[in-house]
């Protein structure tokens, strides 16, 4: 209304609509119009060395189920035994009324494998990076990472309200120059344990004695070295033979772990702190009863059953050595993520479902989770893949590989 008159519709200002760039997302539909869609697969079987999509028998090399657990028996059980006792889930926060005693039991036994004080679980691993960073970093303070860290730690320090700078991936000259070009400011320095995507190792010595030397405190999301890496499967401060002197270790349950969260370990008083601050903490409901009895059984048989790990590592040199042979580039790996590199997206994409053709389920990582033009096959292997699971596999990439020029 203007001075009492209905205003003519034709004189109303235009204003964009949100929902605009929606109907302009075309890439995916163009993909999926090729016929070489490479996401939201559906599965119709557990997560084991042989799945199955819409009852083909695929061999699973895109999974991060490393130990093999989660379908193992025990974890099944205890998950079953945790719902007919607690029921499906607990209807709130940790912070109100979600804490259970066996979360806290939980809590005790991470700490208790992490060989730290104190342990805190999250209902996801992306919210344990959320919340401890934002908690943690503040106005006037640092976050340094490593510029391939994954996206949960990008998410959690925006959240915060500290600055942010990348240094070059596992480049320890530009950690010492951006640490020098930070004197005097509070800084937590964030690095992956094991990278997710290229499976390379953090150079753990060296990004601690650069943090020690500049007084900043480090923070290690093992979310891909926990039940992989280290003597017993505690990761890669193990690894190292540093587990007494990183500052926090985080890491997840969805890949050997066998379910779903998250947790974060150090000292009593900096958990302590984070548990009264991390927001994806207070406000998120608690992690169900199953998922918290299924990670405390995975625990244990990580304990009871070294073989495992011993297995994981057999086949994972067996397929390094295969791909390597096969004359495809992997990159720098050293773990059982081994990618197979591939350039464009769209080649990385028609991979993907030329190997899906040959009965192996494989992963496709393309821009920006990679660099751009840096496309490619993201395989990953467990402790339970047979043999002639892995022949099966390496004849399935001889064969696409010749057939698109990459060998």
């Amino acid at each position: 209304m203007d001075g009492g008159l209905v205003q003519d519709p034709s004189m109303a200002v235009k204003r964009d609509d949100l929902f605009e760039k929606c109907r302009k997302f075309t890439k995916a539909k163009e993909v999926m119009a090729m016929g070489i869609y490479p996401y939201f697969r559906v599965i119709e079987s557990a997560q084991d060395p042989v799945v199955y999509m819409n009852g083909k028998r695929m061999i699973m090399v895109g999974s991060n189920n490393y130990l093999g657990l989660t379908n193992h028996p025990r974890v099944k059980e205890a998950a079953v035994e945790a719902v007919r006792k607690y029921g499906t889930g607990c209807a709130g926060s940790r912070f109100l009324n979600g804490t259970l005693d066996i979360h806290v039991a939980l809590e005790e036994k991470l700490a208790r494998f992490m060989r730290k004080e104190a342990a805190l679980v999250f209902s996801t691993g992306f919210q344990v990076n959320l919340g401890v960073i934002s908690a943690l970093c503040g106005k006037d303070e640092v976050v340094v990472i490593d510029k391939m860290d994954h996206a949960s730690i990008i998410d959690g320090c925006r959240l915060s309200y500290s600055d942010v700078v990348k240094f070059r991936h596992n480049d320890m000259a530009d950690l010492e120059r951006v640490l020098s070009n930070h004197s005097g400011k509070a800084v937590l320095v964030v690095v992956d344990g094991v990278f997710s995507m290229e499976g390379d190792i953090a150079n753990l010595p060296e990004v601690l004695a650069i943090c020690r030397r500049h007084g900043a405190r480090l923070m290690v999301d093992d979310a891909h070295g926990i039940g992989v890496l280290g003597r017993t499967g505690r990761g890669t401060a193990e690894h190292f033979g540093l587990e007494k002197d990183v500052d926090l270790l985080m890491g997840t349950y969805s890949k050997s772990l066998a379910s779903i969260g998250g947790f974060i370990a150090g000292t009593e008083p900096v958990v302590h702190y984070i548990k009264h601050f991390a927001r994806s903490l207070i406000f998120s409901a608690s992690p169900p009863p199953a998922s918290v009895a299924s990670v405390s059984a995975a625990i244990d048989i990580i304990e009871s059953e070294p073989e495992r790990i011993e297995r994981l590592w057999h086949n994972t040199r067996k397929m390094i050595r295969g791909f390597k042979d096969l004359g495809f580039e992997i990159g720098p790996t050293e773990t059982p993520i081994i990618p197979v590199l591939v350039g464009a997206d769209e080649a990385a994409f028609k991979m993907a479902r030329l190997l899906q053709d040959e009965g192996v389920f494989a992963n496709v990582a393309v821009s920006p989770a990679v660099p751009t033009g840096k496309a490619l096959i993201r395989t990953s292997y467990m402790a339970t893949h047979t043999e002639e699971d892995l022949d099966i596999v390496l004849e399935a990439f001889r064969k696409v590989g010749k057939m698109m020029g990459l060998i």
